[in-house]
């Protein structure tokens, strides 16, 4: 048994960049607490109304998206397998990162594609699929809102996400869907987060995450990637 509803594999940075991001979301997913936002001036809306819902998972990047566990499966040996994995993984380094806008929505994303950090991705998204039950008939239906691809409906048959393998785009979500807001945010964030954004950014560890009862997630364990 776990205390955990859901599981997932984030890349999670450190320092003043997680930091700067941890705090704009207003949760430290690290620490496992709520803090303050930051004073950031000239927004269209409070903070934390801007952003409810990134807030729950931590400042982050997805690598393998949230999963139930299968029957039979157990936290412990998730624990064990992804510790498998980081130790057969090498690390990836982006160049730079850019803070834009993706829609409606506020993201720090590479400046350009990393074909080996989506490699990455491929490797844990399978390596650990044995643990992941299959999505319910609801979260089926609510990922296929969105209109997907013959082949993004094909992956979320086979994967349980509609965004992985070749449709897999890392982003470090910042913001809810804001509309015609976007752009002003983008704008003031761009200021805000210039001070930080690493160049280059090195991915040298994933995290397994797990997701409390009242949709929090919190870090289970940092794994370095030794491959």
């Amino acid at each position: 048994m776990s205390s955990y509803r859901r599981f997932g594999i984030f890349a999670v940075p450190q320092g003043e960049f997680y930091r700067a991001g941890a705090d704009w979301l207003g949760w430290d997913s690290v620490a496992g607490r709520s803090v303050p936002h930051p004073a950031v001036a000239d927004l269209p809306r409070e903070i934390s109304a801007m952003t409810a819902t990134p807030r729950k998972y931590g400042f982050h990047g997805t690598i393998k998206p949230p999963f139930r566990l299968a029957d039979g499966m157990t936290e412990a040996a998730l624990r064990a397998a992804t510790a498998a994995l980081c130790q057969s993984l090498a690390p990836v380094t982006l160049p730079e990162l850019v803070l834009r806008r993706l829609g409606g929505f506020v993201a720090v994303v590479p400046a350009k594609r990393s074909e080996a950090l989506a490699e990455l991705a491929a490797e844990a998204v399978s390596g650990l699929d044995l643990f992941r039950a299959p999505p319910s008939e609801a979260e089926l239906a609510r990922r296929r809102k969105a209109g997907l691809s013959d082949r993004q409906e094909a992956l979320l048959a086979q994967w349980g996400y509609p965004y992985v393998l070749e449709e897999f785009r890392f982003h470090l979500t910042l913001t809810d869907h804001l509309g015609t807001e976007a752009e002003a945010v983008t704008d003031r964030l761009g200021a805000q987060f210039a001070p930080v954004l690493p160049a280059p950014f090195p991915i040298d560890s994933l995290c397994l995450m797990g997701e409390d009862d009242a949709g929090m997630f919190h870090l289970v364990h940092r794994y370095t990637l030794s491959g």
